[in-house]
């Protein structure tokens, strides 16, 4: 499912790295010979993460609601490694599946989209830099069918919009990094059981297996898509 198996030498950095979609995608990641730095708001929480996954994991700071957090955290993978591989953004929060769009709760709302848009946005002028020295970067952008517009019905309006515009960005920073050696992709786990508490949710090791699907896509691997266990979904 990996373009190779073997990606020693290689440094991912998984957002969110607190929550277990996050959590598992490190572990595979890791299992493939990567170094990998989980970001975390909370680094002690972090820090406990990586020792129970052992290997070349390690928690890094990172608060995609600073304005700054996405820059230092890149600062510091940049002195230390000069580059990033791979970037997982994973950023979650919580929202309300009962909101309509006509009965919105606009603190909710700002919320949202300051985490999956704009936190997403920084840490993509923070990072493709490093994503670029790579000279085969991966940016996979974790972003549930929600945002579909191909499916897209009533319910969650902040939650969906929002979505719906992260999936904007990954098409818009996959046609500006298309010469620079970078894949962009976003990826939706759909529901994860573990993350959302869903009946009807999936397991978590489906959807992490989607997510380094793509942050091993080979060179000529597709890039502006949404896809789901590697299959492309419309937008």
């Amino acid at each position: 499912m990996t373009g190779t198996t073997d990606h020693s030498g290689k440094v991912a950095l998984v957002t969110g790295g607190n929550g277990r979609i996050a959590f598992e995608t490190a572990r595979r990641l890791a299992a493939l010979g990567f170094t990998v730095l989980v970001g975390v708001r909370d680094l002690a929480k972090g820090e406990a993460a990586a020792r129970k996954l052992g290997g070349n994991v390690e928690a890094i700071a990172l608060d995609l609601a600073a304005p700054d957090g996405p820059a230092l955290a890149a600062t510091e993978v940049e002195r230390r490694f000069g580059r990033l591989d791979v970037l997982v953004n994973n950023g979650a929060v919580h929202y309300a599946l009962s909101a309509r769009a006509l009965k919105p709760d606009r603190t909710l709302g700002g919320k949202i989209f300051e985490t999956y848009v704009v936190g997403a946005w920084r840490m993509a002028f923070a990072f493709v830099p490093l994503l670029s020295a790579s000279g085969h970067g991966r940016l996979v952008i974790v972003s549930p069918e929600a945002g579909s517009l191909a499916s897209m019905n009533a319910g969650a309006p902040a939650y969906a919009t929002g979505r719906a515009t992260l999936n904007a960005l990954t098409r818009i920073l996959a046609a500006e990094l298309r010469g620079a050696g970078v894949l962009v992709n976003a990826i939706s786990p759909d529901w994860v059981e573990a993350d959302k508490g869903k009946p009807d949710g999936r397991q978590v090791a489906p959807g992490a297996a989607g997510i380094v699907w793509a942050a091993t896509l080979p060179d000529d691997g597709p890039t502006g898509g949404l896809f789901r266990n590697g299959k492309r979904l419309p937008w």
